[in-house]
C-alpha cells in the first residue's frame, strides 16, 4: 500500500460498525478485541483502511454518538489498551486506521454539559447553545431536531432552552466559543498522539449555527425521495439556512487542518448532509487546506438509476476544483444497498454490479460491513427496535437497526457473531446462508466478487486515480472511461434483468473478470452486456 501522505486518494476504507462486527468475551455486543481478531479478514478483502464506528464512552443513548468523554473507551468495546493493539495489528496487516469524530454535540451526561447546565455564570456556561425562551415562553426560533420535532430542549436548572440537532440528550457545543474549539481540538490530537491515521467526521457541516437564529425559511418543493425528505418527519419542509453549513465552518475545518498537518499522513473525510451537499463537499476539500476528502448522502437515497448516479458525478466533478470526494452507498445510518437498490429481487446479482460501480468511479469509497456479502435489510419487529429514530417514526418508518445487526461470521443460530449470548440485535433468517463461511467457498460469491474487483482496483491506477468522463447512460445502464497516464479503461455497467446492447465506439481489449463477477463482451461490433454485468476494457489508441 502507498504509505506517502496522498495514500488516501483512491483509497478504499472499509466501515466497522464495532457493536456489530465480533464479539470477543460472549456478552452480545461487539468489541475492540473483536475487530482485532478479523483484521485478517478485513485485509484479505483488499482494502486500504478501516473506519471505526464510535467506541467512546457514552450512556448509548444514540449507541455511540452521544459521547460522555471524548478520550475514553467505553467498557463494552473494551480498553484504550485495546484500541492500542487494534491499530498495531491493523498495522501489521498494512491497513490505517480512521476514527469517527462527533464533534458537532456531546451527550448531555458529558461533564462539559454537566457544568454548562448548572447556572449561568460557570466556566462552561458558554460551551453549548443556550438561549431564552420567547415572551410566551415557547422555543427560541423554528429550527427542528433530525430525529423529529423542535430542536431546542427546556432546562429547568438554567430556565432556558438548548440546541440540539439531533436527539434532546445530544446537546451541541458552541463553537462560536474559541475555548470550545480549543477543547475540541485537543481531544483530536489525543487520538493523534496514539497513533489514528485519520478521521471520519460525523455531521461535519453542523459545527456552527447563526448567531442571530433567525428562522429558517419553508422549503419551495418538497420532493418526497430526495436527499434525506421523508414526510414523516417535518425536518424535510425547511431549508436550513441558519442552523448548519454556515460559513464560520470554513474557519474550523482550516484550524482544525492545520493541526493535522503536524502529523504525518493524516486524512479526514466528512459527512455532509444539507440541501446544497454536492457544492459544500466542493468547498470543504477545495485548497488542501480544509478536509482531505467529503461523502454526501447522494449515492445513499433510493434513486439507483444510473442517471442519478451520472448527475451525482458530474456535478461535484464540475464544481470540485483541486477537491477530493469519497463515495459510499450503504452505511450504518441506510438499508442495506441489496434491498434499498435492489428490492429484494436479484439481490446478490445487484450487490455485485452496484460493486462494480462504485469502485470505479472516480475518488475514495468507504465500503460498509457486511455489503461485500450482499446482506439485505434484516426485518425486526417493532419490540426488536432499539434505534431510537427508527422508534419515533414507525412504522412509516423502521429506523436504521435493520443495517446494524450483527454480522454473520457463520451460517448458525448466533451467527458466529457470538457463542452463546443473545445477540443486542437478532440475526435475521435470511442472512444466515451468506455467512462468510458459506461465500468463502464459493468462487461465485458476492464475498469473492469484492475480493477479486477490488484487487482489479488496486492493479489499474486509472481505477485509483484517473479522470472520469461519462459516455452514456440510461436508467440502468451507464458506460464512462477512467484515464491516467498512458492507461485509458473502459467501463460499462448493465443493471438490469435484461441484455443490453451498445454501439462499439473504441478500440477495446476486455480485461478478464473472474467468475464471480458477470462480464460483458464484444460481438459483432457490438457491446453486450448481459443482466447485471460489468465490462472492463483497456481502450486501444487510434493511429
Amino acid at each position: 500500500m502507498d504509505n506517502s501522505s496522498q495514500w488516501w486518494r483512491g483509497a478504499v476504507i472499509y466501515q466497522v460498525y464495532p457493536r456489530s462486527f465480533f464479539d470477543s468475551n460472549n456478552d452480545g455486543i461487539g468489541d475492540l478485541p473483536g475487530v482485532t481478531a478479523k483484521m485478517g479478514y478485513i485485509a484479505a478483502l483488499g482494502v486500504d483502511a478501516i473506519w471505526l464506528s464510535p467506541f467512546f464512552t457514552s450512556p448509548m443513548k444514540d449507541f455511540g454518538y452521544d459521547v460522555a468523554d471524548y478520550c475514553n473507551v467505553d467498557p463494552i468495546f473494551g480498553t484504550l489498551d485495546d484500541l492500542d493493539r487494534l491499530i498495531e495489528s491493523a498495522h501489521e496487516h498494512g491497513l490505517k486506521v480512521m476514527i469517527d469524530q462527533v464533534l458537532n454535540h456531546s451527550s448531555d451526561q458529558h461533564p462539559w454539559f454537566v457544568e454548562s447546565r448548572s447556572s449561568h455564570n460557570n466556566d462552561k456556561a458558554d460551551w453549548y447553545v443556550w438561549a431564552d425562551a420567547q415572551p410566551d415562553g415557547t422555543v427560541p426560533n423554528n429550527w427542528l431536531s433530525v430525529f423529529g420535532g423542535p430542536a431546542w430542549h427546556w432546562d429547568s436548572r438554567r430556565r432556558q432552552y438548548y440546541l440540539h440537532n439531533f436527539l434532546d440528550s445530544q446537546p451541541d457545543l458552541n463553537f462560536h466559543n474559541p475555548e470550545v474549539v480549543d477543547a475540541v481540538l485537543d481531544t483530536v490530537e489525543f487520538w493523534l498522539k496514539r497513533g489514528i491515521d485519520g478521521f471520519r467526521l460525523d455531521t461535519a457541516n453542523y459545527y456552527y449555527h447563526d448567531l442571530a437564529l433567525r428562522n429558517n425559511p419553508p422549503k419551495e418543493e418538497i420532493v418526497e425521495g430526495s436527499i434525506g425528505v421523508r414526510l414523516d418527519n417535518p425536518y424535510a419542509y425547511q431549508l436550513h439556512l441558519y442552523d448548519k453549513s454556515r460559513p464560520e465552518n470554513i474557519g474550523f475545518l482550516q484550524r482544525l487542518r492545520a493541526l493535522l498537518d503536524q502529523y504525518p499522513n493524516i486524512t479526514t473525510v466528512g459527512e455532509v448532509g444539507c440541501d446544497f451537499a454536492l457544492e459544500t463537499m466542493a468547498a470543504y476539500t477545495q485548497g488542501n487546506d480544509k478536509l482531505h476528502m467529503c461523502y454526501s448522502f447522494d449515492l445513499l437515497t433510493h434513486d439507483a438509476t444510473m442517471g442519478h448516479v451520472r448527475n451525482t458525478m458530474e456535478t461535484i466533478e464540475a464544481g470540485l476544483g483541486d477537491g477530493w470526494p469519497c463515495w459510499s452507498i450503504g452505511n450504518h445510518d441506510v438499508a442495506r444497498v441489496a434491498t434499498r437498490w435492489g428490492n429484494n429481487e436479484h439481490g446478490l446479482a445487484k450487490s455485485k454490479v452496484y460493486m462494480a460501480m462504485l469502485l470505479s468511479l472516480r475518488g475514495s469509497v468507504c465500503l460498509y460491513q457486511g455489503e461485500e456479502l450482499g446482506l439485505p435489510e434484516a426485518e425486526l419487529t417493532f419490540e426488536q427496535l432499539v434505534d431510537p429514530f427508527g422508534i419515533a417514526f414507525w412504522p412509516e418508518f423502521k429506523g436504521r437497526d435493520g443495517c446494524r445487526t450483527p454480522m454473520p461470521w457463520e451460517s448458525t443460530e448466533q451467527g458466529g457473531f457470538t457463542q452463546s449470548a443473545t445477540p443486542w440485535l437478532p440475526i435475521d433468517e435470511k442472512q444466515r446462508p451468506l455467512a462468510v463461511n458459506k461465500q468463502e467457498g464459493n468462487r461465485e460469491s458476492v464475498l469473492h466478487a469484492y475480493r477479486d474487483f477490488l484487487h482489479i482496483r488496486r492493479t489499474h491506477p486509472a481505477l485509483r486515480s484517473g479522470d472520469i468522463e461519462f459516455l452514456y447512460h440510461d436508467d440502468t445502464t451507464l458506460t464512462f472511461v477512467r484515464r491516467h497516464q498512458d492507461e485509458t479503461l473502459f467501463i460499462a455497467i448493465n443493471t438490469s434483468i435484461q441484455d443490453t446492447l451498445l454501439p462499439l465506439e473504441h478500440t477495446l481489449n476486455p480485461i478478464t473478470l473472474p467468475e464471480a463477477i458477470s462480464s460483458g463482451y464484444i460481438k459483432d461490433e457490438t457491446i453486450v452486456l448481459p443482466p447485471f454485468s460489468v465490462l472492463v476494457a483497456q481502450v486501444t489508441p487510434s493511429n
